[in-house]
């Protein structure tokens, strides 16, 4: 990748609720994304409980869909809630979906993980949950920020705007890091 190309991240949410305080946080995201940065929203929500039958078969299109955008990403960026100490199922579903061989297309990429919840942790379990995941598939996810939001529903206010100053300057450092990681391992990774 050229220093002057602008680079492409595709944003994978936990959350398929239209108001969760995830979906909020990633558009403060792509408000706060760097000049050179494009952040793409994958959709999730179409994708069926996996089944390797059904895999065996084709994939079906929301998954074929979900293959292509990452794999033409420079980076990912995933926003997860926190589900019972962990990540939630639809994330997992769409992460095993795209992770089937053959090609399969997570190798190599840098990624950078958030999330916002209403308890005390503020999504740690599931960042955690997650990360082994990438690790495992070979992704290369930066280790700072970490950006981990707590209490939200005091954080958000009524439209959804993410009003924490100190957490909107760790989302900007994430991206900002996401940026850096990704020109430094560059397409060749």
């Amino acid at each position: 990748m050229s220093e002057g190309k602008g680079i492409t991240v595709l944003a994978i949410c936990g959350s398929l609720r239209k108001a969760s305080f995830n979906k909020s946080l990633l558009r403060t995201a792509i408000e706060l994304k760097p000049a050179g940065m494009t952040i793409e929203v994958a959709d999730i929500a179409s994708i069926p409980l996996y089944n390797e039958d059904v895999r065996a078969e084709g994939y079906p299109p929301p998954v074929e869909r979900l293959r292509r955008q990452i794999a033409a990403a420079d980076a990912l960026l995933f926003v997860t809630p926190e589900y019972n100490y962990s990540m939630p199922g639809v994330l997992k579903n769409a992460i095993d979906w795209a992770s089937r061989p053959p090609d399969q297309p997570f190798a190599g990429k840098p990624a950078a993980i958030m999330g916002a919840s209403a308890g005390l942790g503020g999504t740690m379990r599931a960042q955690y949950d997650l990360r082994r995941s990438c690790v495992f598939l070979d992704m290369r996810p930066i280790n700072k920020p970490e950006v981990f939001v707590a209490s939200a529903g005091q954080k958000f206010d009524s439209e959804g705007r993410f009003n924490d100053e100190t957490g909107r300057g760790l989302v900007r450092d994430l991206l900002v890091a996401l940026e850096s990681w990704t020109r430094r391992l560059g397409r060749s990774v």
